[in-house]
């Protein structure tokens, strides 16, 4: 759910062979529809759905280490708790779901120290407790009511098993709506293996449930880091099993098997990744020229960023700062750190609610969006002695720093919808001179010498799926969208694509948001003949080129 400030998108190029093909392609996606009672042919769905290759890097690079320490450190026996940090900072340390029947602390042993078998007599899985699977499968069952897309989806493609042969290593936040998407590739004939892209993500009975029906599960709430990478391993490195297909959030499987199993990765068939945090790693792979499969960028598809990002963030702030303060938004001064999606998303619930929000940019564009949907763009130290609440949804380091953290006023609640806790230097706050004070789950008060208090939201962490949750409706659409990108990769023919980043298509955007139309009964006009002509458009789509900014 994070954004980079300014919403930096990759450049696509697009040479004229790649456009008479894109037109072959509409011409042959005409005979389609998208209807509610339409069938799905998968191999023709393949065909369509041609990614378009992004040539060119982001501009903006996220840096996570020094180059010449890129992955060279692993955990080991003997360092369980000191972790490098030089493959991911943030999934480890990014909170999640707070939706959970139980918590960690339930049962201090580790669930690696345990034997758990489930019913079918397997034990190829490893999560807190294999007895809280009823509790699991209730809670797959509500999210199911809520993603009816892809479970149409699902009904519809899984006679003909698109995914046949396909097996899955995936690494993604392991929640009931995830559960759902899971079951959905199985059910169209892939074998899975999933751990967390996140030590606090797991929802537990959600993790037992999938045990339960035979899905290989390593991952539990409040994992250490060691354990962390060992869910990890335990999924890619197993006798008689070797993934050729890759889900990922955040990177660190992508980086995992590319560097402790390199013969693996190469005969990777593709990657699908969700993350800007991810997409950037797979950039910076492509640079590097290291890059030895092709990958699908899901995050900068347009169902991802205007609706997980924007929409979801718009919902999911006002949840998880009720839950956590009760606060009442009404003639609160809050800033907001960048204007993405996500940051649009914040601002514009705050705003409704009767909060004065300013913001705060570095990207010129976004910084007048920002001012021409009525918020003043200052810089963070012109209001830092004023603002009751800071949150921060840039992408970025150091945002808020410890001088700025000095100069709140008392009470000042802090929390971060980014992908990772870099955004506040928390690190900083942990001296001798602070008091750490827990009042509430996720809910700290950093007390200074004065008295002065400072309330601290899940340490810097992920508010939403940290302190709340997040609308399932949307994660349907992202979970659709990964399903579809999966089933390009797996099908494409060979030499369709290279290796190198891709961006899905207008038209899987397209037809992701049409599965959806239909749980708000909305009945789109269609062009006639003429129209159509007029426009220079194929009355199917794609409706937009590439290069559109919606």
């Amino acid at each position: 759910m994070s954004e980079t400030a300014g919403d930096a998108k990759p450049e696509v190029k697009q040479a004229s062979k790649e456009v008479k093909e894109s037109e072959n392609v509409a011409e042959k996606y005409s005979a389609m529809t998208v209807s509610k009672n339409s069938e799905i042919n998968m191999g023709e769905l393949s065909s369509v759905f041609s990614a378009v290759p992004t040539h060119k890097p982001v501009k903006k690079q996220i840096q996570f280490v020094e180059e010449k320490q890129e992955f060279s450190r692993f955990p080991t026996k003997t360092g369980r708790r000191s972790l490098s940090r030089s493959i991911s900072q943030s999934s480890t340390d990014s909170y999640s779901s707070a939706a959970s029947y139980t918590d960690s602390s339930d049962d201090e042993s580790s669930p690696r120290d345990k034997t758990q078998v489930n019913s079918k007599g397997s034990s190829d899985f490893c999560v807190k407790n294999i007895k809280q699977t009823e509790f699991g499968r209730r809670e797959i069952e509500i999210a199911e009511q809520d993603m009816s897309a892809l479970i149409s989806l699902r009904k519809r493609a899984q006679s003909e098993k698109p995914l046949a042969g396909a097996k899955i290593v995936g690494c993604t936040h392991i929640t009931a709506q995830t559960a759902v998407l899971i079951e959905t590739l199985v059910a169209l004939g892939a074998q899975c293996r999933w751990t967390a892209c996140n030590i606090y993500s797991t929802q537990n009975e959600v993790a037992a449930a999938l045990a339960e029906r035979g899905v290989a599960v390593f991952a539990w709430k409040g994992e250490s880091e060691d354990d962390f990478w060992w869910c990890i391993d335990r999924c890619v490195n197993t006798e008689g099993w070797q993934p050729n297909m890759i889900l990922d959030d955040g990177g660190d499987l992508t980086h995992w098997v590319y560097k402790k199993y390199p013969n693996v990765f190469k005969k990777i068939r593709g990657i699908v990744e969700e993350s800007v945090t991810g997409v950037h790693r797979l950039y910076q792979l492509s640079k590097a020229g290291k890059l030895c499969v092709p990958a699908m960028n899901v995050n900068d598809s347009v169902t991802k960023q205007k609706f997980d990002n924007l929409y979801c963030c718009r919902e999911s702030i006002l949840d998880g700062l009720k839950r956590t303060t009760d606060v009442m938004f009404g003639g609160k001064q809050v800033v907001v750190c960048g204007y993405g999606e996500v940051g649009k998303g914040c601002s514009a619930a705050l705003k409704a609610l009767g909060a004065v929000v300013y913001v705060t940019e570095i990207d010129p564009i976004c910084g007048l969006q920002a001012c021409m949907d009525g918020f003043r763009v200052v810089k963070l130290n012109e209001v830092i002695r004023l603002v009751d609440i800071i949150i921060t949804c840039t992408g970025n380091k150091n945002v808020v720093t410890r001088d700025q953290l000095d100069r709140m006023k008392n009470g000042c609640i802090v929390c971060n919808m980014g992908h990772s806790n870099t955004e506040i230097d928390v690190a900083s706050l942990r001296t001798p001179e602070l008091t750490w004070e827990r009042v509430r789950s996720q809910v700290d008060h950093v007390i200074w010498p004065d008295g002065k208090r400072v309330i601290l939201l899940a340490e810097g962490r992920l508010l939403n799926l940290s302190c709340s949750t997040v609308p399932t409706f949307v994660l349907s659409i992202t979970a659709t969208t990964q399903a579809l990108a999966l089933i390009e990769l797996y099908n494409a023919p060979e030499g369709r694509y290279k290796q190198d980043v891709y961006l899905l298509p207008k038209k899987m955007d397209e037809y992701v948001a049409s599965l959806h139309l239909a749980t708000f009964d909305a009945h789109l006009t269609e062009l006639t003949d003429e129209q159509a002509k007029y426009l220079g458009l194929n009355k199917n789509g794609p409706f937009k080129p590439n290069y559109y900014r919606y």
